[in-house]
């Protein structure tokens, strides 16, 4: 049967590549000739570079950082591509200035779980189904429009996120001004800067998606006012206070009261550790400069937690949290058999780092989070959890600016029960761009202790998963 079922997801992946290469090589020269990979200036300190949103949940938590457009560099030629399509820019000396930029984030994905058990065992002795799937889906697709207006410093942005996948439509809207270098204050929808994969790179991930362990320990999205910058030459942080760990689906009415905060420092000290632009903090060595370059970053959030559902409900609407044996933390029966868990604290402290030279790239992250401070409708066997992990990533451009094989891996240790994955694939950049390519991979997981609708994760997830997907960031 795995035999089969990794023959059958070859097959598939080997027709997708041929698909795509034909595509890809029927462009004429003269489009490639008139490629323009041009960069804005300045950065305007968003943290999801070009205002280009990230994927908000609505039933699961993971990515919509939905922040305010860079400005582009005054026009001085008829070109429309400057890291975005600039759909109109007045004069710099205009009495009303004014930026309208367009960008747009695809994500199109084949996702194969059948290889893994249909059921899971819980740390109480339950057993639960595992939800398997096998389908082609429109993951991820946002549409990004932002500048400034009235100033160049006071800028904006507006995205509709999408996913097929989720059966989910978000509006988001962002105001901010940006006072200088050091400094830009935001307010509006954006991702919890907890987790180095939440500030300044989606989609620009080594693999197909965020990893297991990322996606278990980090937080999600919410409606929050933030101060971000480069105070000193290579050090950046984003300083946060928003209404929760995920927020994005829940009505004003069931929002409680206590307001979390985050804050994300990172340093490169060796200069830049990507290319200005949309993709400034991409994963990947693409441009694969001799320069060695370096970053070491560091996160921390807390969050007074509800489950946003009456008790008598067994399922909560809170789905931002999970233990570490897969089951969700405010759900009826998550730590004693009839007990809910109304409330609790979340603390999580990351720490992570990355290396690049010469097309080669190596990144990892390593997560701690405690949960605390329970308030349930029964007795509980413990008064805190504490979870631990991190993950790791390593890529080689094998052809310049082409074609990278990577290899990945995460894992959890966690309260209840232990997960890891390991896997590796291959990433095709089939137009001279780092903004359009084509991914395969394959990837092993034992004990998936997360379910997300976009990710590859489904809680109790243990098995071979196979996946094809270009990705269309501009």
């Amino acid at each position: 049967m795995p035999g089969a079922f990794i023959k059958t997801a070859v097959a598939f992946a080997l027709t997708s590549v041929t698909c795509f290469t034909t595509s890809a090589f029927g462009q004429s020269p003269a489009a490639q000739r008139n490629r323009t990979v041009a960069v804005s200036k300045p950065e305007s300190g968003s943290t999801e570079n070009g205002g280009a949103a990230d994927d908000p949940p609505v039933t699961d938590s993971a990515s919509a950082s939905v922040q305010p457009t860079p400005a582009a560099a005054p026009q001085t030629n008829n070109e429309r591509y400057r890291d975005g399509i600039v759909i109109w820019e007045t004069a710099p000396d205009a009495d009303v200035p004014f930026l309208l930029k367009f960008n747009i984030n695809t994500q199109l994905r084949y996702l194969n779980t059948q290889d893994s058990d249909e059921s899971f065992t819980d740390h109480l002795g339950g057993t639960r189904e595992v939800h398997t799937r096998n389908d082609i889906t429109v993951n991820r697709a946002m549409f990004i429009l932002g500048g400034y207006i009235f100033d160049q410093r006071a800028r904006y942005s507006f995205t509709v996120w999408t996913s097929a996948g989720a059966a989910s439509i978000i509006v988001a809207s962002n105001i901010g001004w940006q006072f200088n270098k050091a400094l830009a204050i935001t307010a509006g929808y954006t991702g919890v800067p907890g987790s180095r994969s939440l500030v300044n790179t989606f989609p620009f991930f080594t693999a197909t998606d965020r990893s297991m362990a990322d996606n278990f320990f980090r937080p999600g999205f919410t409606q929050g006012a933030w101060a971000n910058g480069e105070p000193l030459t290579g050090l950046n942080y984003l300083a946060f206070v928003g209404n929760g760990l995920n927020t994005l689906s829940i009505s004003a009415n069931k929002i409680d009261t206590h307001l979390l905060v985050s804050g994300s420092l990172w340093w490169e000290p060796l200069g830049a550790y990507g290319e200005p632009g949309k993709a400034r903090n991409m994963y990947d060595d693409y441009f694969a400069s001799e320069k060695v370059r370096i970053r070491i970053g560091t996160a921390f959030t807390r969050s007074r937690e509800d489950r946003f559902s009456n008790l008598d409900q067994s399922s909560p609407e809170n789905t931002s949290l999970y233990n570490s044996d897969g089951v969700l933390t405010f759900s009826t029966g998550a730590f004693a058999p009839g007990v809910t868990v109304d409330e609790a604290t979340y603390r999580m402290w990351a720490v992570d780092g990355g290396i690049k030279w010469n097309g080669f790239a190596v990144n990892g992250q390593y997560f701690m989070r405690r949960l605390s401070d329970f308030a349930a409708d029964g007795p509980l066997p413990l008064a805190s959890t504490f979870d631990h992990g991190g993950e790791l990533t390593a890529g080689y451009f094998v052809e310049p600016k082409k074609v990278m094989l990577y290899g990945r891996g995460s894992w959890v240790r966690g309260e209840f029960g232990d997960s890891h994955e390991y896997g590796g694939g291959v990433k095709w950049h089939f137009l001279p761009t780092e903004r359009l390519w084509l991914n395969t991979e394959l990837f092993r997981v034992d004990k998936a202790p997360y379910s997300g609708a976009f990710t590859p994760y489904t809680a109790g997830l243990s098995g071979w998963v196979p996946m094809v997907q270009t990705v269309l960031a501009f």
